[in-house]
């Protein structure tokens, strides 16, 4: 007579009971398990997504008002550990302007020196 097979837990090598093609021993060992799966497969995003971040609350910090725009020197934004290489998304104006945004706001150099920081208007939003 053959001896079976014993399965193991993928998480934690546990001898596992019941189904003959269950994974894991319990829903912690499963969740863990793909957690960390998950975790090596987004890091990069991640570290990624916090830079876009924090570039996004620096430009909401520099922007004084909700609605208007706001000019401020480019060392300044520097300085509050802003990164230039990142960005959601750019726009080119009719007049050829490019902004650069970082989720909802932007900003576009003038000249070498200044930035113009700007709100992205809510396309659902009536302006009154």
């Amino acid at each position: 007579m053959k001896q079976a097979e014993i399965s193991l837990c993928q998480q934690c090598g546990t001898p596992l009971r019941g189904r003959s093609d269950k994974k894991f021993c319990d829903d912690q060992c499963r969740n863990n398990y793909n957690n960390l799966r998950s975790a090596k497969n987004t890091a990069s995003v991640r570290f990624i997504h916090s830079i876009l971040w924090r570039n996004r609350k620096i430009l909401e910090k520099m922007l004084l008002n909700s609605i208007g725009k706001s000019k401020i020197h480019r060392n300044k934004i520097s300085e509050l550990g802003f990164d230039f290489r990142y960005h959601t998304h750019a726009l080119t104006t009719a007049a050829g302007n490019t902004y650069y945004f970082c989720y909802d706001l932007g900003y576009a150099f003038v000249g070498q020196e200044s930035l113009i920081i700007i709100r992205k208007p809510d396309k659902n939003k009536k302006v009154p």
